[in-house]
């Protein structure tokens, strides 16, 4: 596959993502009090993954995070060249999207933007790197079986799901550097100011995922 064409397609992907998955949060709301936007804002972003699973997925695997790739580099299922690739790609689908976001509802709605738990780096930190890992785990498990290839979009989008509906209260959910590194440019304030801790956790919590797959994986073998 044309290199140039796996780095579009993350790009739509990520463009997909935040403007349906974020622009829901913007539109519904997504507190805890509030348990039909909560779980329609979870909701979204699982939906997102199994729709571009199953349109871009067999173009580029659909990672649309940064974390998936760095755990797909770890493990030697992408090159550093992809992983470069894929991630610029990513960040610039992740801008787009936040950008037609800012279009139809306005900065002040934060544009899906993550924020630290009580203020608290270190349980923000904590907090992003075991839903990270949760969910990299799962992906890694679920497409390393060419036969679960039916299955396996509903899988993640699911798994995505479920560390939103328990993610969502705590920090919002990243799990993705790109779609909190976007809206958090566009915004800028608190927002930006704070994106580093969405970055990096999310990059920790893949890589910590790929080392423990990886060493599963071994030992069953």
């Amino acid at each position: 596959m044309n290199a140039m064409k796996k780095y579009l397609a993350e790009f739509i992907g990520t463009f997909v993502l935040v403007l349906f998955a974020c622009g829901t949060a913007c539109v519904v709301g997504c507190s805890a009090e509030n348990g039909t936007g909560y779980l329609l804002t979870a909701l979204a972003f699982g939906l997102v993954i199994v729709a571009m699973a199953y349109s871009i997925g067999n173009i580029s695997g659909c990672h649309i995070n940064p974390a998936v790739s760095i755990a797909m580099l770890v493990n030697g299922k992408l090159s550093i060249k992809d992983f470069i690739g894929y991630v610029c790609a990513q960040v610039l689908g992740a801008i787009a999207g936040a950008a037609v976001l800012m279009v139809l509802v306005g900065k002040e709605s934060g544009l899906g933007t993550n924020a630290l738990y009580q203020g608290d780096i270190w349980m923000s930190i904590l907090v992003e790197v075991i839903l990270t890992f949760v969910f990299v785990i799962s992906i890694l498990g679920v497409t390393s079986k060419v036969e679960n290839g039916a299955v396996a979009g509903i899988v993640i989008g699911l798994s995505l799901t479920l560390v939103h509906i328990l993610g969502i209260s705590f920090t919002g959910t990243s799990v993705n550097p790109a779609r909190s590194l976007g809206p958090a440019l566009l915004v800028g304030g608190d927002a930006l100011a704070c994106v580093w801790v969405f970055i990096v956790a999310p990059l920790v919590g893949g890589v910590l995922a790929a080392l423990v797959y990886r060493f599963l994986s071994s030992e069953k073998k």
